[in-house]
């Protein structure tokens, strides 16, 4: 799917105010031109088949107190942040040669800018940057070389380059007081560092966010969503629908080509589960019967006949209970008695249910206790699985049966454990430095996927709209890898996302910069 040339960035984020004859649209951008006349033209084509960027460009170079290079941009107004995997083309001639993102207050050669950079030989990774027209480059380095993921972000003066060698987590170093105006140039660069040579670079994974206004509420306010599809195992990654209305946690059917979503809001469609024809790119209802609210809980039987979902009754004081009905959609037939009960996971034989359920541990308590449960699919009496201290969410379901995956608190950080069905033989799966939510078993059993928030976030929430990361690790366990650079958080990957193959899993990211 072509990506909008136009990001949309809100009244006025695209408002140019530049001379239209310095360049032409590409893709995402607005503009594509030289900046500082270099001796040989460089470049920028997008290919919407795999949604990258091409740049050549030569220019003598990116320091002292003027630049040369190929520039591909927009003009941003306010907060945001971009992100692209690079892949070089070639060996190259110079060792300087560079490439990354760059805001400039003007396309003077010695405009004021910051960049997020990389160099493509000898792979230094710094924050470069000019305070004041003409004046010298200085440059904050970040410990890393070759990292091939980079990332831009703007918090009013305060800018965060943070880069990555792609599968690992970011590095970041933060620049303050740096003021560009209320409005910059932002865009990809490349500088071949010599007058004489052309280098060309690839760029993938381009994404412009918008973050939510601040002073949003969670829960009430929105930004829009993107469908985004990865290959876990090469690393393709395509966005295959935008909505600026939020939609949620993506589960795929066993078809192969549909997928259900939910929206979340805002409108009168909040609530409601829909598919998405991944062939077709066609949005359809999902019929539920007299029940709405849907929240982002619903999963499919192994078999993909049937759907549980968790959804918000007045009957139950707005909380959640669990209903189940034909995964083609029809009359919902309540499961679980007491709420509140999150939806996660079918047994493999589609006999058992395991959520997520907030009891009150004595009569008088204030407040619910999260635990595991799992009650029969035909309804009856629910059977609490862990008895913990803090919360445990979650549950999920090998394909053979034998083990239930699910995220606990109960050692400080939120991490991944694992259990026998009957809640015995309790484990703990990951133990590293971020909090990890949401296991997904692939189809094969050999791997799990799951979203990783940083200590920036409480072990116990998972909010919306936050940096985090997708990983990847094998059921037998081993170091988790980042498979994905997310800006998203709630409602990204909340239920089971594998494609049938065990090759791809479909999450939602999130920006406020869609029409």
């Amino acid at each position: 799917m072509k990506l909008p040339r136009l990001t949309g960035l809100l009244a006025g984020l695209l408002v140019l105010g530049l001379n239209l004859s310095a360049g032409s649209p590409v893709g995402q951008f607005a503009e594509s031109a030289d900046v500082g006349a270099p001796a040989i033209a460089g470049a920028t084509t997008y290919d919407p088949s795999i949604q990258h960027y091409r740049m050549s460009a030569a220019g003598i170079n990116m320091w002292g107190t003027t630049d040369q290079h190929q520039f591909a941009w927009n003009k941003l107004k306010g907060d945001f942040i971009v992100r692209a995997r690079l892949e070089w083309v070639g060996q190259g001639v110079d060792p300087h040669r560079k490439a990354g993102w760059i805001a400039r207050k003007s396309l003077d050669a010695d405009s004021a800018y910051v960049d997020a950079c990389v160099h493509g030989g000898d792979g230094l990774t710094s924050l470069q940057y000019r305070r004041t027209a003409g004046a010298i480059t200085e440059q904050v380095v970040l410990p890393l070389t070759g990292g091939d993921v980079v990332q831009l972000e703007r918090r009013g003066d305060t800018w965060i380059f943070s880069s990555a060698r792609y599968g690992e987590p970011f590095v970041s170093q933060t620049l303050t007081g740096l003021d560009l105006g209320e409005e910059a140039l932002v865009g990809l660069f490349l500088c071949s560092h010599d007058a004489k040579v052309k280098e060309e670079i690839i760029f993938k994974d381009v994404r412009i966010i918008q973050p939510p206004k601040a002073g949003y509420q969670p829960y009430r306010d929105y930004i829009g969503a993107h469908l985004e599809i990865l290959n876990v195992h090469t690393g393709k990654l395509e966005v295959v629908h935008s909505s600026p209305v939020q939609f949620e946690a993506p589960n795929w059917k066993p078809d192969g080509r549909t997928l259900i979503v939910n929206v979340s809001g805002p409108g009168a469609d909040k609530g409601q589960l829909q598919t998405f024809d991944l062939v077709t790119k066609q949005i359809g209802p999902l019929d539920t019967g007299t029940i709405g609210r849907n929240n982002n809980d619903h999963v499919l039987t192994f078999d993909g006949k049937m759907l549980g979902v968790s959804i918000h009754t007045p009957a139950d004081g707005g909380r959640s209970v669990i209903y189940k009905l034909p995964a083609t959609g029809g009359a919902p037939v309540r499961v679980t008695p007491k709420s509140p009960s999150y939806f996660h996971g079918w047994s493999p034989d589609a006999k058992w249910l395991v959520y997520t359920g907030g009891r009150k541990e004595t009569p008088d308590a204030t407040s619910d206790k999260y635990d595991i449960y799992k009650i029969p699919a035909e309804g009856g009496e629910e059977i609490r699985l862990t008895n913990s201290t803090g919360l445990s969410d979650g549950p999920e379901f090998t394909p053979d049966g034998r083990w239930i995956y699910f995220n606990s608190t109960r050692t400080g950080l939120m991490q991944l454990w694992r259990m026998r069905p009957d809640g015995s033989g309790q484990e703990q799966v990951t133990n590293d430095e971020f909090n990890n939510w949401f296991p997904h078993i692939s189809p094969d059993g050999k791997w799990i996927a799951f979203i990783s928030y940083g200590q920036d976030v409480a072990p116990a929430d998972h909010p919306y709209y936050k940096h985090c990361y997708l990983r990847l690790m094998p059921i037998e366990g081993g170091k988790p890898r980042v498979i994905a650079y997310v800006f998203g958080g709630q409602g990204t990957i909340n239920v089971p996302s594998w494609s049938p193959d065990s090759t791809r899993v479909a999450f939602v990211s999130n920006t406020d910069n869609i029409k």
